[in-house]
């Protein structure tokens, strides 16, 4: 108490220090009680023993609801007059925890949030039933023998339509070298081209648009083979409406498109590629002009050979799929027209058509026999004109020594001034600088020469 402004020590009747509170409060309960038992069995408790008893029954209570909250900043305490007062949110005991788990606002009963189900690695509320998890092969424990019989399946993603033609050009241009349709098909099916398959015959169509005659003629029968095992009449219908289309930007590096997609068309329907009907549809239905000029090919194409079952000629027989009969047929027919006409660049043309540069070796032969069944000297200057066309496209004469000089002996025996001829001839052509020296002396004489006598300097005999 405070007297005249100074602090009294002595206390009223009833009343304690704060330092006997802080005292009694930290020291242990167990030792009271058998104090306050003691002093109770004896029945003489004094007003001060009583107040005293009164703090300590406070501090106990105090004691026990700390030690029970779930969080030191929201611990509660009780008055002097029993109510519960709100703790020092500065205070150390005050500070949050947050990795509690127990709820923050100090309402609940202090159970868990969630009944134990929430949060980060925990196992789940109490009876929960998981399913059955597959066994995953990165788990060190897994075992490959103890899971049975494992599938292996490849899956194969499929081909945008952007890359498609990036795909599919490869495989094109490598058929125009080998014609095998087999080996086309089997590459066709390790890709998965998905709806977008159809797109295959047009890619075809157009690189053929752009190569030769006998590029086209193995496009056709690319298409008549996959026909039924990759690619249906459909998809052959989608790819070539889509090529009418299309005919705008063809002519553009292919000025003969509509006729050759025309030729195409006819040939797909004999070859029964398209439908029978597909021409029908397109009656009085089409603006383009370019596909009309296609459409109206085909047709014409269809009543000239309606009787026939295949329009197999429709682009020729070229390059080496020609038999070799028919190819020394058309060397034939081609020097024979070069003889009445005199015209190289059109024997330079029909040459270029047959596509058959590894045959050339057969026209110079032919050319060489008709030089020696000859009677005047037109054909053979003729023959040298033509010849000198071999030089420049490379074209080597090294069949005067492999089949002309081996088979002289044999020409002889319908031509008998066939060694004579050959070497009039292969002068000519060694002053026109057609042949080497080399090839000149290789040309085989009949027997020993004649000379004029023996001292006359060694001249031939005419």
């Amino acid at each position: 108490s405070i007297v005249n402004g100074k602090l009294s020590n002595s206390l009223a009747p009833g009343m304690f220090s704060l330092d006997d509170n802080v005292a009694e409060a930290n020291r242990p309960y167990n030792d009271d009680d058998d104090a306050l038992n003691e002093a109770e069995v004896n029945g003489n408790w004094t007003p001060q023993e009583k107040a005293l008893h009164e703090a300590r029954l406070k501090a106990k209570a105090k004691r026990r609801l700390r030690k029970s909250s779930s969080r030191n900043s929201t611990s509660e305490s009780f008055s002097e007059s029993g109510e519960l007062a709100g703790g020092d949110p500065h205070s150390p005991k005050g500070k949050v925890n947050t990795n509690d788990r127990k709820s923050r606002t100090g309402k609940g009963r202090g159970l868990p949030k969630k009944g134990g189900a929430g949060g980060k690695g925990v196992w789940g509320a109490a009876g929960m039933v998981y399913e059955i998890e597959e066994p995953d092969a990165r788990d060190p424990n897994y075992d490959e023998f103890a899971q049975g019989d494992t599938v292996y399946e490849t899956v194969v993603p499929e081909v945008d339509e952007k890359e498609l033609e990036k795909m599919v050009n490869p495989i094109v241009q490598e058929y125009f070298e080998h014609g095998d349709t087999k080996e086309v098909e089997m590459l066709l099916k390790e890709l998965n081209l998905g709806p977008h398959k159809y797109e295959f015959s047009s890619v075809a169509v157009s690189l053929s648009l752009e190569g030769k005659a006998s590029h086209r003629e193995l496009t056709s029968r690319l298409l008549s083979d996959l026909t039924g095992k990759l690619l249906s009449q459909s998809d052959m219908g989608r790819a070539f409406d889509k090529m009418l289309k299309e005919l705008p930007d063809l002519i553009l590096d292919t000025p003969e498109a509509p006729q050759m997609l025309g030729q195409f068309i006819a040939r797909a329907i004999a070859d029964h590629v398209l439908p029978m009907s597909f021409l029908d549809c397109y009656k009085g239905k089409v603006d383009c002009d370019h596909a009309r000029v296609a459409l109206d090919r085909a047709a014409v194409l269809l009543t000239m050979k309606r009787k026939m079952v295949r329009l197999d000629n429709v682009w020729g027989v070229g390059g080496g799929l020609r038999p070799v009969k028919h190819l020394v047929k058309e060397m034939n027919l081609l020097l024979k027209e070069y003889l009445i006409s005199g015209d190289v660049s059109e024997a330079e043309h029909c040459l270029r058509d047959l596509e058959v540069p590894h045959f050339h070796h057969e026209l110079v032969y032919e050319a060489l026999v008709m030089v020696l069944e000859s009677t005047g000297d037109t054909a053979s200057h003729m023959m040298i004109k033509l010849l000198q066309l071999f030089n420049i496209f490379k074209t080597l004469l090294t069949c005067l020594n492999i089949r002309v000089y081996d088979e002289l002996p044999e020409i002889s025996l319908d031509v008998p001034h066939a060694h004579s001829i050959m070497e009039t001839f292969v002068d000519l052509c060694y002053q026109e600088s057609v042949i080497t020296k080399q090839l000149r002396d290789a040309c085989p004489s009949r027997g020993r020469k004649r000379f004029v006598s023996e001292g006359d300097g060694g001249a031939i005999k005419n």
